[in-house]
């Protein structure tokens, strides 16, 4: 709701007027429109500004505040943020370490996260990265069974990653 204007605010001369009803009015003068919108005990806001003359309609600002508020707090709530947790192997990693990282991988995908795996390389460990590329393929492969691969990760400088979702 970004530049609403109401009563005094309206810088038309002239608008055209909806009651609080959904009844049309006519074009009538600002003056006139602000003085019905306050004997009714309701506000004058300008519902269409580009409009020949403006569109004004008579309605209650508070409430129309109130139920805009409303409606971006349900569209909050049906959105479904995913969260990315993150692994970090190594291309020398002991398989018993490996199954430890897996084991905690797959507490996150049944929670509904994605799986972010690094594999990490140091020193002259770049050199060989046909071991890091093994020890990935290990981990698609214990991760078969739940989880699928999202995006084949390239090597950049010295980490390689993939990611997985559930299935």
């Amino acid at each position: 709701m970004s530049k609403i204007r109401i009563n005094e605010k309206i810088r038309a001369s002239e608008v055209r007027l909806i009651s609080e009803t959904g009844e049309q009015l006519g074009v009538m003068k600002l003056d006139d429109a602000i003085s019905r919108a306050k004997d009714v005990g309701l506000d004058l806001i300008e519902v269409s500004p580009n409009a020949k003359p403006p569109v004004a309609k008579i309605l209650n600002y508070g409430k129309l505040k109130y139920e805009e508020k409303k409606k971006q707090q349900a569209s909050k709530k049906k959105q479904h943020v995913v969260k990315v947790k993150e692994i970090r192997v190594r291309p020398r990693i002991d398989t018993h370490d490996l199954e430890t990282k897996v084991n905690l991988g797959r507490k996150f995908i049944q929670d509904g996260c994605k799986l972010k795996v690094t594999l990490m390389y140091r020193g002259r460990e770049l050199s060989r990265t046909d071991l890091g590329l093994a020890v990935l393929d290990r981990v698609r492969e214990m991760f078969s069974d739940i989880a699928e691969v999202e995006k084949e990760g390239s090597l950049e400088g010295r980490r390689q990653t993939i990611v997985l979702t559930g299935k």
